[in-house]
């Protein structure tokens, strides 16, 4: 254990967005939001892809539940919508949820049509729900629920079964 909390400690020194990131959320699940907040900030510093990504939706949280720094709804919003840009389907979902909540229907269907065609499932839920309210046509629900197959499919493999079959995978929530 010893051995992996050095190397870790080198890939954040070495700048690795991806250790800085995980060390955030480490400092954030033991409730020391202060250094969440700055590995959060670092990671995003950085510009590396999905690590910024994710830094930017952990950020988006902070604002929401106001730990560590105080509840803050246009901050939360500007960094879900720099998780989605940078590909983060929940922080996209999110930004729909986000959009039904202000009345901005149309919005939201484009946000959740996005990740679903990335394979997010509460997406499709959300169309679904929004199609039987009449917020989105059927042909449009039809269309994200192809590209939501696609992209699901597009996941599935024979080693990928065997790794979760075996442990090696753990599904933490699904998607």
């Amino acid at each position: 254990a010893a051995e992996i909390e050095l190397y870790k400690m080198k890939r954040r020194k070495a700048n690795d967005p991806v250790a800085i990131q995980g060390a955030g959320k480490r400092c954030y699940h033991d409730g020391d939001y202060e250094r969440a907040f700055e590995y959060f900030s670092k990671a995003i510093a950085i510009e590396a892809g999905d690590a910024e990504a994710e830094a930017h939706y952990c950020l988006s949280f902070m604002y929401r539940d106001g730990k560590g720094i105080g509840r803050d709804a246009q901050k939360r919003v500007y960094h879900l919508e720099e998780a989605a840009i940078g590909g983060h389907t929940k922080a996209r979902h999110d930004l729909g949820v986000h959009e039904v909540f202000q009345g901005r229907i149309e919005r939201a269907a484009r946000h959740f049509i996005i990740s679903a065609n990335l394979g997010h499932d509460a997406s499709l839920k959300a169309l679904r729900e929004l199609r039987a309210a009449g917020g989105v046509s059927c042909e449009d629900f039809a269309t994200a629920f192809r590209a939501h197959q696609a992209a699901v499919n597009a996941t599935k493999s024979r080693q990928r079964a065997e790794a979760f079959a075996i442990g090696a995978i753990q599904i933490v929530g699904k998607s």
